[in-house]
């Protein structure tokens, strides 16, 4: 009996202790590309991808809700913090995906959602990920398929508060209403003309 219950007891720390592991190999980003659904999908399909929050960041104000981001005047911007373990995907890759699912050509908006808390950043956290989303920028502006100029903003991070609940993986809890909005706001349309077959999703 007490053998039993020592491997329990052992079977339960290593556990913790691979949970403990796994946490402390995860890195997060947080970016921002007008409606938080529709930047959520690409990064959460992404093989070392942990998770993927939609939220609010970049303002002032504590614990806002989407009610007070939407309206403007926050400061908020929606975006979402993406989790992963940096063995199995790079940040590099996040930058990637990033660019090819926003249009870097306009301030205060995306598509047809219109307002400051709607622009596209990308929020860094440490010089590392700074001198990466830097970077990235850079090459997109030398080789950049359109003729506009790169204005997306590249800023540090701040606090980051997770939407409601509601909110969160709204594509998979409601896909019919998503394609809708998302055809009907014309992101997939404009992302196409951007970049090519291939963008966005």
């Amino acid at each position: 009996m007490k053998s039993i219950i020592s491997f329990l007891i052992g079977a339960v720390f290593t556990l913790l202790a691979v949970g403990v592991a796994s946490a402390a190999n995860q890195e997060k980003a947080i970016f921002a590309g007008g409606c938080f659904w529709c930047m959520e999908a690409p990064f959460d399909k992404l093989p070392g991808v942990v998770s993927v929050t939609p939220g609010y960041t970049g303002g002032d104000k504590k614990n806002p809700t989407y009610k007070d981001v939407s309206a403007g005047g926050t400061g908020h911007a929606e975006a979402v913090q993406v989790v992963y373990d940096p063995s199995k995907i790079s940040y590099s890759a996040l930058l990637a995906v990033f660019w090819r699912n926003v249009d870097p050509t306009v301030t205060d908006r995306q598509f047809c959602d219109v307002g400051h808390q709607y622009r596209a950043a990308i929020f860094y956290s440490g010089e590392e990920q700074h001198r990466s989303a830097l970077q990235s920028k850079s090459v997109l502006e030398k080789n950049r398929p359109f003729r506009e100029p790169v204005v997306t903003e590249i800023v540090p991070a701040t606090e980051f508060y997770p939407a409601e609940e509601y909110h969160q993986h709204y594509y998979k809890k409601n896909p019919l209403r998503y394609s809708y909005y998302r055809s009907g706001c014309g992101r997939d349309k404009r992302l196409k003309e951007l970049w090519g077959a291939g963008s966005g999703h």
